[in-house]
């Protein structure tokens, strides 16, 4: 699966609802992927997917996306919004976690002028803007239980009041939410108000990890390469050991490292393609986590280091960004910028299609 970075450019997959609606099924690609609106697949765990896709883009129920990181949460809500009856509205794509808590209702719900500090003219927040189209609220787990409240209710109501105003406001909104932590488990740690989760998920869709889409790795490269060449003009190949890499490494980023690193190893090819990735290249030195106790290898730059330690305490906590930033002792602020440092990254030669 993947996300809108990970298939088209910002031109092919629009923000404002633009793309015109595809009511027919999947369509065979020459590599033999099964190509749904904006994504690709012919594993099970796909097809499946498409499926319910199709079944829930035809209602306006709420639906809640789980997956892990470059999986595609907002490339699933695309694709959902583009196959409705909301097409030619606007999609509008919120990250919860990435706005300051003291903002998020601000952000979302829109502002009076002098409703707080800074507060110099009135604004329309994020319900309004996606008027009659869908709200995909990316993260949605990030947000505090004290300010999901207010969510719970412009949900149940379709009304909500701009921070610091009078007048009660309608939107027609479909939302459509998304998280990489288990809703169960958010909810069990105060992350997640339980009333909150029943009412997003009245439609749950699973993002599958690529380790469990059987044969989709190895057909997504060979269409990621195919596209490189026609855009490119040229004909490189991927070497047998490049095959076997594609095959035999789990990628644990997903769809997003697995078009990144191929993005990477095309323009540095002559001819023949080598995958040849940071992670790939460091596997016999990643550090060694046993419980609550991580291990780093004697000589690991000190920024490597860091980045293990950071992104190790994250799996340990189970995705869960608040619990990382308060066992690592800094704020949730930090470590969203720490991490988007890592992203970045890792899409550094790609940026072109970010």
């Amino acid at each position: 699966m993947a996300t809108s970075s990970d298939f088209e450019t910002p031109a092919e997959a629009p923000d404002n609802g633009s793309a015109q609606r595809n009511d027919s099924g999947p369509q065979r690609t020459p590599e033999g992927l099964e190509s749904y609106g904006m994504l690709y697949g012919a594993s099970p765990a796909m097809l499946e997917l498409f499926e319910q896709i199709e079944r829930v883009a035809a209602t306006d129920a709420t639906v809640l996306i789980v997956g892990e990181s470059g999986t595609g949460k907002e490339l699933i809500a695309r694709t959902i919004h583009d196959r409705s009856r909301r097409h030619d509205q606007p999609f509008v794509a919120v990250n919860c976690g990435a706005i300051p808590d003291n903002l998020i209702e601000a952000e979302l719900f829109g502002h009076e002028r002098g409703s707080f500090t800074g507060a110099v003219q009135g604004r329309a927040g994020y319900f309004e803007h996606a008027n009659g189209g869908t709200l995909f609220l990316d993260e949605v787990t990030e947000m505090m239980p004290v300010r999901q409240v207010k969510l719970l209710r412009a949900l149940e109501t379709g009304t909500f009041y701009r921070v610091g105003g009078t007048e009660l406001l309608h939107s027609d909104v479909r939302v459509i939410a998304a998280t990489n932590r288990d809703p169960a488990s958010a909810v069990k740690e105060n992350g997640l108000r339980e009333d909150l989760m029943y009412r997003l998920a009245v439609f749950p869709l699973r993002a599958p990890p690529l380790r469990e889409r059987e044969g989709d790795r190895e057909l997504l490269a060979q269409h990621f390469l195919a596209e490189l060449n026609t855009r490119e003009g040229t004909n490189k190949v991927f070497s047998k050991r490049a095959r076997e890499t594609l095959r035999t490494y789990s990628w644990p980023g997903n769809v997003r490292e697995l078009k990144n690193s191929i993005y990477r190893a095309f323009i540095l090819a002559e001819k023949t393609v080598e995958i040849e990735h940071p992670r790939l290249a460091a596997r016999s030195k990643k550090a060694v986590t046993q419980g609550d106790a991580m291990s780093i290898w004697v000589g690991t730059p000190l920024a490597e280091a860091q980045r293990q330690i950071i992104l190790g305490t994250l799996k340990h906590c189970g995705g869960d960004k608040r619990r990382t930033a308060k066992a690592l002792g800094v704020s949730l602020k930090t470590l969203y910028n720490r991490l988007g440092a890592y992203e970045d990254e890792d899409d550094a030669p790609s940026a072109g299609n970010a």
